[in-house]
């Protein structure tokens, strides 16, 4: 019996997301808001991976994300990584990497916080990157990767 595998057409010009982490595939989909996109977007998942075991992958034409929205990914995805392409050519290559201090993209877990009941942004401390960990800086509450809720 032959091998047989599918192949998924390159993209022009977008983003390709690498190495997500098969169990955060569908958290990077939903917070980037990607079902509203208009431009083509590829997805597939529990692909084989030496470093992860499983991961999967995100192409999408003519996409290309702010700090932002990268800030976003590294929070659900931190060993994803993005490939710019342009012309049909990888032109850059980057590790998604959680930043120190995270504003405005996820919300305090705690009800009693002033950020949930009044106008004020989220702010987090980051206390630990490779389990992640987020300090609130208005209550102290400490907030996990899995209960993670973006703004």
């Amino acid at each position: 019996m032959k091998d047989k595998q599918l192949s998924v057409s390159a993209i022009k010009n977008g983003t390709v997301i690498d190495h997500i982490p098969a169990g955060s595939l569908f958290k990077v989909i939903s917070i980037l808001k990607l079902d509203k996109l208009e431009s083509m977007v590829t997805f597939g998942n529990s692909f084989e991976s030496k470093k992860l075991g499983k991961k999967g992958i995100i192409k999408l034409s003519e996409v290309f994300f702010e700090t932002e929205d990268i800030n976003k990914i590294s929070l659900v995805a931190p060993t994803a990584k993005l490939n710019i392409i342009r012309d049909y050519e990888v032109v850059e290559k980057m590790k998604v990497e959680i930043p120190d201090e995270v504003t405005g993209i996820i919300k305090c877990v705690n009800p009693k916080c002033i950020t949930n009941n009044e106008t004020a942004t989220t702010k987090f401390a980051v206390i630990s990157k490779e389990k992640v960990q987020l300090k609130c800086y208005y209550c102290e509450k400490i907030t996990s990767q899995d209960n993670l809720v973006m703004v």
